[in-house]
């Protein structure tokens, strides 16, 4: 019986959506009564209704309260249609053809007569004009509403760089990225997602310079989708991603304009969600979630440093705890004797061993980050910082855990903070516990053992087609330039090729900056300038 309701209501949803392909009636107040039933009756919606022209004919104007710019609608709509003179149309087709070449000529319009379109246009925040007698409407562009200003994004702050970040809305998103890539051969295209939400999204790409194969596999991912609703880009992000059973990214996603418009220049793909300030980037390759934008902005040998830097953080977060349990349970003959006797006198009073030790306090300030996160900011740092120093001082008195392990605990939290990429950051986090396991087990051989699997298992992810290790593994010593190094910018002539179509020159002439021969010259025309005036 319950089956047989489901399949009741599975069938009468299909007959409601079929009831919008079919066209507008000419009838006004049988078309402005359907469209008060099947929106019910929101009042949201305002339906005004005037009459115009000599016989007077009626005319309805609807739009969606708070997704419209009021003061377009005034200015472009209701004030032009008032102030017109249309005494001398006879018909209603004059008045349709009237509206929408002579009255409403300063804001974008088109025509239809679907009723899926009349709604798509309405909910996009369009004004749409009904004239009676007409089987088909106006749609004129008044998109507004209230939006959030453009501020700089908290999730990649850097020190030198923009300070705009991208926003909720999508039309401002791409408008940020083109006031950078001032090409007409930027081009994007425009798809709706979601049975229900029908949410606007955009894919972003420099003609001539991206794979065109990669281009057709985002479209072709992106029209397969079938879901109710999307509301944000995460949405996209796991059903378009190439593997499903890993804990790494194989996309990338930022809400930093110039770090899109410098991925689009390499050939990336740039997805765009109406409703959420994070852009999606494809393909993405594991080297790229250690590269920051100042990189780019600063000397090559500081940003090299810094890669470096953030690289042995990587490892670090990633085995320092294992590390510690295997040498403390099975290799302490590893351990300077000094260090093991201290280590050990520490332990002395601790009834865990070293794997449980780790683990409290790992969850314990899993607890605590999780926490921070969530409550107020006025409250969270707090939370974090006073839990953590709290907590730790009390669990090493109370004898539960030893210094040392709170000292390696804190050191490896501290460090993973230091990736620039919030998802490799949450990767880490997760596979570090994995690897606490293994080195209880096995001890350093498991961590062996753990790291050959999880090269292993990188080197076989794909992201888009390319491999996600690239250009490391496989190797192309053409762009190894701009990965574990960054190269001078006027040592790379080319592009790199990850995901374009061969080898592409960046610039013509580019040659390294050279100062005057002569270093004492502004010196000794200043003071030759000095001696003329005196």
């Amino acid at each position: 019986m319950f089956s047989l309701f489901k399949k009741k209501n599975v069938l009468s949803g299909s007959l409601n959506n079929k009831s919008h392909t079919d066209t507008l009636g000419s009838q006004l107040s049988v078309t402005v009564q359907r469209l008060k039933e099947e929106t019910g009756n929101s009042s949201d919606i305002v339906i005004r209704k005037i009459e115009l022209g000599e016989p007077k004919l009626p005319v309805v104007i609807v739009y969606v309260e708070g997704i419209v710019d009021d003061i377009s609608i005034h200015e472009f709509i209701i004030d032009p249609i008032l102030e017109s003179d249309l005494s001398t149309l006879r018909s209603p087709k004059e008045l349709m053809q009237s509206l929408g070449c002579e009255v409403i000529a300063n804001a974008p319009i088109k025509k239809s007569n679907q009723w899926e379109q009349l709604y798509s246009d309405l909910m996009d925040g369009h004004t749409i004009i009904l004239v009676d007698g007409i089987k088909e409407f106006i749609a004129v562009d008044t998109q507004g509403g209230d939006k959030r200003a453009i501020e700089e994004p908290e999730s990649q702050v850097s020190v030198r760089g923009p300070r705009d970040g991208f926003t909720e809305s999508l039309r401002t998103n791409t408008t940020l990225v083109r006031r950078r890539i001032r090409n007409p051969n930027l081009w994007t295209e425009s798809l709706k997602i979601g049975n229900q939400s029908k949410t606007n999204v955009e894919i972003m790409y420099l003609n001539g310079v991206v794979n065109e194969k990669v281009v057709a596999e985002v479209r072709r991912r992106l029209k397969k989708i079938e879901i109710d609703a999307i509301l944000e880009s995460g949405y996209i992000e796991q059903l378009i991603e190439d593997q499903v059973w890993t804990p790494f990214p194989t996309l990338y996603h930022t809400e930093r304009p110039d770090s899109v418009a410098g991925n689009t220049l390499e050939g990336r793909v740039a997805i765009f969600v109406d409703g959420t300030p994070f852009v999606l980037l494809a393909p993405a390759v594991f080297i790229q979630f250690f590269q920051s934008v100042e990189d780019y902005y600063g000397r090559f040998d500081i940003a090299t440093a810094l890669r470096f830097l953030r690289i042995q953080t990587f490892f670090l977060s990633l085995i320092a705890p294992s590390v510690y349990i295997a040498a403390t349970t099975f290799h302490q003959e590893m351990i300077p004797t000094q260090l093991a006797i201290v280590i050990a006198a520490q332990r002395e009073s601790v009834p865990f061993p070293a794997f449980v030790e780790a683990l409290l306090m790992e969850v314990t300030f899993e607890i605590l980050r999780e926490a921070g996160v969530r409550m107020p900011r006025a409250v969270g740092s707090a939370i974090s910082i006073v839990g953590a120093l709290v907590i730790g001082q009390a669990a090493v008195q109370a004898g539960i855990v030893s210094p040392a392990m709170v000292i390696v605990v804190s050191i490896t939290a501290i460090a993973n903070f230091a990736s620039p990429s919030f998802a490799i950051a949450i990767s880490i986090r997760l596979i570090r516990f994995l690897f606490m396991v293994v080195a209880a087990i096995f001890g350093l051989y498991g961590v062996i053992l753990g790291i050959i699997f999880l090269v292993v298992h990188l080197c076989s992810l794909r992201s888009f087609g390319v491999p996600y290790m690239t250009p490391i593994a496989p190797t192309t010593f053409d762009n190894l330039g701009d990965t574990l190094i960054r190269v001078p910018f006027w040592t790379t002539r080319e592009r790199a090729n990850l995901t374009m179509k061969g080898k592409q020159v960046r610039a013509d002439q580019m040659s390294k900056p050279q100062p005057p021969t002569d270093r004492d010259m502004t010196i000794k025309d200043s003071k030759k300038g000095d001696s003329d005036d005196s």
